[in-house]
């Protein structure tokens, strides 16, 4: 059976100070942070890749993102990147890769612990030896938006949020995505009793502000520790 979106609740969903993780080794778009109006951006894309040919490795595809839901301005590259940098060899719960998801937990902890998820299992399939690995970046930002609320589904026979079977997830993002929805709000898989949210545009999201860097301790099997590195203290996952 297939859900039908019209019976997934949608609410009001804002969130002040919502945090997103993501690795450091990406610089910021100039693109997306200094030029004000969307608006120009075909005009001085044109421009540049005559000098610049590879100017749209570092933008990706900006056809991706409407031009009336675009972003930016200082740390639009938050906001944007995810939906121009997309790639079918990086699915996610709610897309197959051929566009982008915004995803990020109300609290700090809950990005904690879905990060270290899924770098965990990067780590074990590429058989990485045990250390600290990957500098992380903490990005805390503002969720406004009116989204599809999978917090209350008391069943799941399509297996929506199955831990571990993205297939279900990724059909109903596209069904969203393709009815212009803004996104959905769902129960943290890797943290019980958090809560999350795949925003399917980025003006779903505002005022990105970079915070902690982190590193991630690698003990062979799965992610033990944790460091601020700013200050070099280090927590324990428990």
């Amino acid at each position: 059976m297939v859900i039908d979106i019209e019976s997934i609740p949608v609410s009001a969903v804002r969130w002040a100070g919502a945090v997103r993780i993501i690795r450091s080794l990406y610089p910021p778009i100039d693109l997306f942070e200094d030029i004000a109006d969307p608006a120009d951006w075909p005009l001085l894309i044109s421009a540049e890749q005559k000098t610049n040919p590879r100017l749209m490795e570092s933008i990706g595809n900006l056809d991706l993102v409407p031009e009336q839901r675009r972003m930016a301005g200082p740390g639009a590259t938050y906001l944007m990147a995810p939906f121009t940098h997309v790639s079918v060899d990086r699915p996610s719960r709610f897309s197959d890769g051929t566009f982008g998801v915004l995803y990020a937990g109300r609290t700090f902890e809950v990005a904690l612990f879905e990060t270290i998820y899924h770098h965990a299992g990067f780590m074990a399939r590429t058989s990485e030896p045990a250390g600290w690995t990957s500098q992380f970046r903490e990005i805390v930002l503002d969720v406004t938006a009116l989204l599809h609320d999978l917090r209350g589904l008391e069943a799941d026979p399509e297996g929506i949020l199955d831990p571990d079977h993205y297939a279900a997830g990724q059909a109903l993002g596209l069904r969203l995505r393709t009815a212009g929805a803004d996104g959905i709000v769902y129960p943290s898989i890797r943290r019980p009793g958090g809560e999350c949210v795949g925003l399917l545009y980025p003006d779903c999201a505002a005022n990105p502000v970079q915070g902690r860097h982190l590193d991630y301790h690698w003990n062979g099997s799965s992610v033990d520790f944790y460091r601020d590195a700013s200050t070099g203290e280090v927590y324990q996952i428990v």
